[in-house]
């Protein structure tokens, strides 16, 4: 159980000085009962039979007491929050425009399939999230910063041209650098991340730059999901100076940046394969975690253990048989 004032709990030290007392109050009332020789007057003054009556009353007295103070310190629960009312949230889209976007095994291709899926999936993103666009080829590039004005980064997909080469691990590296300059020193929320998370779209196929597991590492530690969408088919082909190419989708190599960053990892092999997992991406940014004060759960137990206790005293009290 965590506690959003775990310092209070330091009041449950009071809880072994009051057994250290009663236990010394229970030994000074033994040694004041054997003054008395008469053994019916010694009965009268130290009944046996209510010792574990007593007993019973003062340990659910003391257990009372013990839950109060650990509710007074404020016992939390990790609850999901609407987006609507995070005050802010980053969402980085990166998009692959290397030559083997080109091919069109994904009507009519692969990147233009991934364009108009993700102009839909910025019109699902709540209006309060921030996106941003990056592409990536030989190398990564910063398109539109994160705004709120969504429409902007849907009319920037429009303008991507395709280049030589797949820098995957640098597309994420820039995706990395977009999410540290908007959020700074953010802290992670209960489940250990930042507001901020990473959606690429790629045929998965590196050939330049750094590492992406690497880079997938490296937003594991910041906090930052990366969530993959493997974009094709491994019968996909280009063609070059003439030649057909085949430009297989390497849905391995998206699926393991997935993994290390803790993000999900999807395949999209036609464009209702690539709106279906946008949907899913956009489910998952509904809603956010939060540590909440979760005291008002447990109140009902305190009143129940409050009125046992309360019964358990007027029992010994009044001496029933």
């Amino acid at each position: 159980m965590s506690f959003l004032e775990p310092g209070r709990l330091w009041l449950l030290l009071v809880i072994p000085v009051l057994v250290g007392a009663y236990a010394l109050l229970q030994r000074r009332k033994s040694s004041y009962a054997v003054r008395f020789t008469n053994m019916a007057l010694l009965d009268t003054v130290a009944p046996r039979r209510m010792n574990w009556r007593q007993h019973c009353a003062v340990g659910l007295a003391l257990l009372t007491l013990a839950f109060g103070i650990m509710l007074l310190a404020q016992p939390s629960k990790v609850v999901r929050v609407p987006a609507s009312v995070v005050s802010s949230f980053t969402v980085v889209l990166v998009l692959d425009v290397s030559l083997s976007m080109a091919a069109t095994d994904v009507a009519p291709s692969r990147i233009v399939a991934a364009e108009e899926a993700a102009k839909d999936f910025l019109a699902q993103l709540p209006s309060n999230f921030k996106a941003a666009l990056v592409q990536f080829a030989g190398e990564a590039s910063l398109v539109v910063p994160p705004t709120t004005e969504h429409a902007e980064v849907a009319a920037a997909l429009d303008g991507l041209e395709l280049g030589e080469r797949t820098a995957t691990g640098e597309g994420i590296y820039a995706s990395l650098d977009v999410i540290q300059h908007e959020l700074g020193a953010v802290e992670k929320d209960a489940s250990g991340h930042v507001p901020g998370l990473v959606v690429m779209l790629s045929d998965g196929y590196r050939t330049a730059g750094r590492n992406q597991n690497e880079a997938a590492r490296s937003a594991k530690e910041q906090g930052v999901r990366i969530h993959t969408v493997a974009v094709g088919t491994p019968s996909g082909v280009v063609s070059a100076q003439g030649d057909m190419i085949r430009v297989p989708v390497k849905t391995d190599e998206l699926e393991e940046i997935s993994r290390i960053s803790g993000g999900e990892a999807y395949v999209a092999s036609t464009p209702d394969d690539l709106l279906e997992a946008y949907e899913a991406v956009g489910n998952q940014l509904v809603y956010t975690t939060e540590r909440r004060d979760a005291t008002a759960d447990y109140l009902p137990w305190l009143v129940l253990m409050s009125v046992l206790s309360t019964i358990a005293g007027l029992f010994v009290a009044s001496r029933w048989p």
